[in-house]
């Protein structure tokens, strides 16, 4: 274990020892399980994208008779 000096504003240091001390711990050690659990948060995700970003990509079929016009894709005279 290391022990790790922070500073924190008055509030933010208040709102820790009342927070630990209705959890039955110390802020050392509520800061501690914070930070791991960020970092295992931070762990799914890296890895979640890399097995997205690892995947094919999706090739889509153009329309047969090809892709809209921007005229008829910005049509709003039926919708008047």
């Amino acid at each position: 274990m290391k022990n790790v000096t922070i500073t924190l504003d008055e509030k933010t240091a208040a709102w820790a020892r009342v927070y630990a001390a209705k959890h039955d711990m110390s802020v050392s050690r509520l800061l501690g399980e914070m930070l791991q659990q960020r970092m295992g948060e931070l762990k799914e995700y890296d890895e979640a994208m890399r097995r997205f970003l690892s995947q094919k990509p999706i090739k889509f079929k153009k329309p047969a008779k090809g892709y809209l016009k921007r005229k008829e894709l910005y049509d709003r005279s039926r919708l008047r």
